[in-house]
């Protein structure tokens, strides 16, 4: 089962605007949006030149925004989308839609006007995540697999995920883990059990002669290991060193899950080792995590190794493959976009490794790491907006 078993085309095509027609049209619209705009004035929130009016500033925006804004925005997009597929049931469209983007705009919105009462930023920003979960409640219950309904309690912990991190901040609830860092292994998580269903696919889809090799104990195990270190990170000051073992066998798990669905000839495709390489970054991500337990690494650093390259290399390249099946066009991508898969991995590796081994310049390596990630979003709004924006060529729903 994956997103490009297209049950939804025995569905009847949606007469209404075409950037309504179908959720990955406006979510990854606003996620590219947010791609260049969340990271341009992220220096200068960092360095005090603005001010977020909210009751959180600085990294905590920044931390929070990356992850409920630009992450769940992507999030929303890909499972409007997939689940369609997957259920061939139709998941929300036209003003229904539109009001479920309207309300992540308005999150992004509020914090910065001044004035605004705390609880309604809250209330709204809170909200988002458990309406992309009930609009999903009806296609996923009345599909046939039930392994897909996975997706509604994921989705209701990063809710209450996001729900704990604005009571953290406003000095409501003490003595839990950071709620952000509890959100980011959600999400890894989820990129984990989509990569399980579409890279083994999406690989033998394109590559002749290729069977990607599944073993039943490593999906287990991933799923098991990301579930734990979800919950032990809900501790308020979790111990480090069983912390740090965790990821290194997730890591190591994960090594093998990537021998499974390798074969060289995949990097002929950009839009196929955009999503094998956001892949390993996740998976280099959780062994640095680790060996930073051990202070053997620098931890902002494995930090980043997952974010800006597990969750935004992965993202980057998905929403690209997304786009492009879905409104009707050949997979492969223009020289362009190639060149943005590659400076979006040039900012992982900036902002990891420029930060990790030459910290006297800091500063200077988050800049120009955030430099090429701007640059790279740009090059994706640019290229993919007018594919957003209007309707199939072929006529299909979507």
């Amino acid at each position: 089962m994956n997103i490009l078993q297209d049950k939804g085309a025995t569905l009847r095509p949606n007469p209404g605007w075409a950037p309504l027609a179908l959720g990955f049209r406006p979510f990854f619209l606003l996620a590219g949006a947010a791609g260049v705009l969340l990271i341009a004035l992220w220096p200068l929130v960092w360095r005090g030149q603005i001010s977020v009016a909210a009751h959180y500033g600085g990294v905590a925006w920044h931390a929070h925004e990356m992850l409920f804004g630009y992450t769940a925005a992507v999030v929303a997009g890909f499972l409007l989308t997939a689940v369609r597929n997957w259920t061939g049931i139709q998941t929300w469209t036209g003003r229904r839609l539109l009001g479920l983007a309207l309300v992540w705009a308005a999150a992004r919105l509020l914090p910065w006007i001044a004035g605004v009462p705390s609880w309604l930023l809250v209330a709204v920003d809170v909200a988002f995540l458990p309406l992309v979960a009930f609009s999903l409640v009806k296609p996923l219950w009345q599909g046939q697999n039930r392994v897909n309904r996975i997706f509604l309690p994921l989705l209701g912990a990063m809710a209450l995920a996001n729900l704990l991190s604005h009571l953290q901040m406003l000095g409501v609830v003490e003595h839990i883990g950071d709620m952000r860092r509890v959100m980011l292994e959600l999400v890894l998580l989820l990129i984990a059990v989509v990569a399980g269903r579409v890279m083994p696919f999406f690989t033998q889809n394109v590559l002749p002669g290729f069977k990607a090799v599944q073993r039943a104990w490593v999906e287990r195990t991933t799923f098991v290991l990301l579930v734990l270190i979800a919950l032990v990170q809900c501790l308020p000051d979790p111990a480090r060193a069983p912390l740090g073992a965790l990821w290194l066998v997730f890591g190591l798990v994960q090594l093998v899950r990537m021998a499974g669905w390798f074969e060289a000839r995949l990097f002929k495709l950009p839009v196929l080792w955009v999503l094998h390489i956001g892949y390993a970054w996740l998976t280099l991500g959780a062994l640095l995590t680790g060996l930073a337990a051990f202070d053997l690494f620098p931890a902002p650093s494995a930090l980043h190794a997952l974010t800006v390259g597990g969750v935004g290399v992965f993202t980057f390249g998905m929403m690209a493959r997304v786009i492009r099946g879905h409104t009707g066009r050949p997979i492969d991508v223009n020289r362009g976009i190639a060149w943005a898969f590659i400076v979006m991995n040039l900012a992982a590796l900036v902002r990891v490794f420029g930060t990790a081994w030459f910290g006297g310049h800091y500063a200077r390596w988050v800049d120009v790491a955030g430099l090429l990630w701007v640059v790279a979003f740009v090059a994706f709004v640019w290229f993919y907006a007018p594919m957003l924006l209007r309707a199939r060529p072929d006529g299909r729903p979507g």
